[in-house]
């Protein structure tokens, strides 16, 4: 009787231990990919600045854009960098439990004329859409894989920095083969260089001046606008975007919650987020009701309404 209760006991011990990885991913980090909740996530808190000595209101999140089920699912808040504070980088907050990823693809990025799921938005998609935002590099510089639709247009490359979005639209970020992998969840992964930001610091060896390891600047200039995007403990997404150093942006997305991290794409042409606020819950988003993150932002909120718009990109819509 004593073995049968220790066997029972040991039992009900490994299925518990088979549902928290199933669970929490490394780190502690909510795993996308299982049920996903209805629920919001609490609210973010307000940012520590890296200097007081500015006007306030910045590193304070406000509640923008589309709401869902009466939620606002995306908070906006601007941080001036250290050492540069006339410099002013950008920070979205996405609540993944009330937001669906979606990856849109193109033909310059990653190439490729059999899309379903490109530009322009469609006016179906335009009714749930919340948010959307640049993808990486294109694929010679991105020194990764790319995966949509069913189609390996590049190969995954284990520890490469990974965009990993699930059949029901949940997503995570993290090191192919380490913190994500393939399960038949799986439908995109977009990679990109290696991790930026891991176990919630800036990775060993970043130098301030660069301008090649992390992606070739224009005109060798160090303060180029460059886009991250992080996965925070609770399993929301935080995009950042600004003028300033690989050094900045990974500082600047650590402050914001990311434990792990990775870049996007980077130059005036490339970087953009927008969110968008139809007149009613469930209007169209369209260029007229859209909004830069940031004011630097060459691009505008039309960008991913353009039929001409070649390369990939991500869209966050109402969970439906």
């Amino acid at each position: 009787m004593e073995v049968r209760r220790a066997r029972r006991a040991v039992v009900v011990l490994a299925t518990l231990a088979l549902t928290l990885v199933a669970t929490w991913g490394p780190g502690g980090v909510a795993s996308a990919g299982s049920a996903r909740p209805r629920h919001p996530l609490p609210a973010p808190t307000n940012l520590t600045p890296f200097t007081a000595r500015y006007p306030g209101g910045l590193g304070i999140y406000r509640p923008v854009g589309r709401r869902v089920d009466g939620h606002p699912a995306l908070y906006v808040t601007w941080l001036r960098l250290p050492g540069h504070p006339s410099t002013v980088a950008a920070v979205a907050w996405m609540d993944t439990h009330l937001l669906r990823a979606q990856l849109y693809s193109g033909s310059l990025s990653p190439g490729g004329l059999f899309w379903h799921h490109t530009a322009p938005v469609s006016p179906s998609a335009a009714r749930t859409l919340v948010a959307a935002f640049n993808g990486g590099f294109l694929m010679k510089d991105a020194h990764g894989g790319y995966l949509a639709e069913g189609h390996l247009v590049a190969p995954l490359v284990r520890g490469a920095a990974s965009l990993v979005i699930y059949r029901d639209g949940s997503v995570n970020v993290g090191a192919w083969g380490v913190d994500v992998g393939m399960t038949p969840r799986v439908v995109a992964v977009r990679q990109n260089l290696t991790l930026l930001v891991d176990h919630a610091r800036p990775v060993p060896g970043l130098v301030a001046n660069d301008v090649s390891r992390w992606g070739s600047s224009l005109n060798n200039v160090v303060d180029t606008p460059r886009s991250g995007l992080g996965v925070t403990r609770d399993g929301a997404l935080v995009y950042a975007e600004g003028p300033m150093s690989i050094v900045d942006l990974a500082r600047v997305l650590v402050r914001a919650g990311a434990v792990r991290a990775m870049a996007l794409d980077m130059n005036p042409f490339w970087t953009i987020f927008a969110y968008y606020s139809p007149a009613s819950p469930t209007g169209l988003a369209a260029p007229g009701n859209g909004h830069r993150l940031n004011s630097t932002m060459v691009q505008s909120p039309d960008r991913f309404f353009q039929a001409s718009y070649a390369r990939d990109f991500v869209t966050m819509s109402a969970v439906g």
